[in-house]
This record gives structure tokens, sequence and C-alpha cells, in this order.
């Protein structure tokens, strides 16, 4: 059995490859091959780009593929959504397209367009997200550097952003949104019938999503006194309680937990102050709940 995955190609390959290598698997590009080497002699990969990869998936040249749900949408493709897969290509999170226009122009809604041009790479969603607020204006493929476009070849765009700075610096102003997405593994129907495949696609999601659960997260150990143990409870912010474990001399335990890696720095100095000893923080690749 092989399983034939597509594997995005451009914005978001670096951080699919970084993704899938915390989740276990380790993907080997090259900028002369469109057939990525990967560890698992179940697994053939192809990179493609995102918005074709709905198409190659629904037509089962691909068994299954990553892509957006942006992408889906806009080709209207029949295909099983396995599982949404929330990060982007700068931050581990969702993504909107929004629309946006020059910050100097009148138009404040997305009444204001009508008999407007609006320039997009997501041209058939942008329609349908017209009708649905009855205007009628002038849908353009953009083929890139779309930002720049408003107000000399567009009076407004449909641009996807994460953090809205692109918009920001070429001047624009955003109105409204379109629409959010995020990544989605998708798999061809047939695909998703063969036990085999099946079976291969849902250990991929479990560690894939665990993974995902990782992302921003550590592990800090430590050891303490058990007279000093409720005071470095107190310290630790962990939504779940800590495992604690006896060690080989009654009066000492282990403390072991996950905390977010942006708190450690903190936390680790009241720590030490509230008794804390040995302590150690270490990377986490996967958590699976």
């Amino acid at each position: 059995m092989k399983l034939k995955l597509g594997i995005p190609k451009g914005s978001l390959e670096n951080a699919t490859v970084d993704l899938f290598r915390r989740a276990g698997y380790v993907i080997t590009t090259s900028s002369r091959s469109y057939f990525p080497g990967i560890d698992d002699p179940e697994i053939e990969c192809m990179l493609i780009r995102a918005q074709e990869m709905a198409r190659y998936v629904e037509d089962g040249i691909l068994d299954a593929g990553l892509t957006g749900r942006d992408w889906i949408e806009e080709n209207g493709a029949q295909v099983v959504a396995v599982a949404d897969l929330i990060y982007a290509k700068q931050s581990f999170g969702k993504v909107r397209w929004v629309l946006a226009v020059p910050e100097a122009s009148p138009f404040l809604s997305v009444k204001d367009l009508g008999g407007k041009i609006i320039a997009t790479e997501l041209v058939e969603t942008t329609r349908r997200y017209l009708a649905g607020h009855g205007v009628a204006a002038k849908v353009e493929f953009s083929w890139g550097a779309t930002e720049v476009k408003p107000p000399v070849l567009a009076d407004a765009i449909v641009e996807v952003t994460e953090t809205g700075s692109s918009l920001r610096a070429n001047k624009l102003k955003i109105i409204d949104t379109v629409m959010e997405s995020n990544t989605q593994l998708i798999a061809n129907r047939a695909s998703w019938e063969d036990a085999a495949k099946r079976r291969k696609l849902e250990d991929m999601t479990m560690l894939l999503q665990g993974a995902i659960n990782a992302l921003g997260k550590v592990g800090l150990m430590l050891n303490v006194h058990r007279d000093d143990l409720k005071a470095v409870l107190a310290v630790l912010p962990a939504l779940k309680r800590p495992t604690i474990s006896q060690l080989s001399d009654e009066e000492w335990l282990a403390v072991n937990t996950i905390l977010d890696e942006s708190t450690v720095r903190d936390i680790i100095p009241r720590l030490k102050q509230a008794g804390g000893q040995g302590i150690v923080e270490y990377p986490l690749n996967k958590i699976v709940l």
C-alpha cells in the first residue's frame, strides 16, 4: 500500500514540513524536485500548489493532501475533510480573507463597491460573497502583488492575511472579513473507503494534531521537599494538576508539568524561590490528548 500525499508548495511548505517533523515524519525537499523524500515507505509525497490540491485529491491523482479550506470551497471540490490542522506560514493559527480598500478612499463597507473593480485570487468565493450582500461588482483575477493594485488597477481587493501588516504597509484598510480559513487534511473519497489508507490517514492525523497541541508548550520537571510542595504548586499555572512522584528519599518529590513556553522565564525563578531544585525545562514534539 502506498499513500500518495500532497504537500502544499509555496507559503505553507516550510511550516508543513516542520509540522511533519514534529509529528515524527522526516520530509526532505529539494528545489529541483516536486517529489520530496519521506522516511515512511508507505507514503509517497508530491509538492502541489495549495490552490490546486483539492482538485487533484478529488480526481484521485492524490489519495490525500493538505490545503486551505479556502481553496476547497473556491474549487467546490468533493473531498473528505479528515481533520482541521490549525497552523499557517507565520503563526500556527487561522488566516482571514479580507476586503480591503485604500485608507484614503471613501468606501466604508461592501455596499459602497457596487460597479467597482475588486482584484483577488479567490474569485468565485468573492463573487458569492458579493452576491450574498446584493452587490454587483467586477471581480478580476489577480496573479499576485494584489496589495499594490488599488487605487490605480482596482478599487478594492480581497486578500489573505494573518497579521494585516502587509495591508497596512500598502496603506490599505480592512472593511470586512470575507472568510476565515485554516489548513485541512483532505482525502479522496475512494481512498478514504480503503481500510489500509484510512488507517494510515487516521494515524497520521493523530500525530499531526499531537504536534500542533505541543506548539508553544514545554515540559518542566523539578524536585521539591515535601515541606515546600504547597508553595511550588502555587507558582504553577497548569490547568491540570502536575504529576507528583515519590523519590527514593521519602522527604523529596518530583514534580512534572507542561507550561506555555512564553511563561517559563517568569516561572522558573519563582519556583527556585519557592524551594524547587534540579529544575529542568525540555522541549515537546507531541501532546496526544
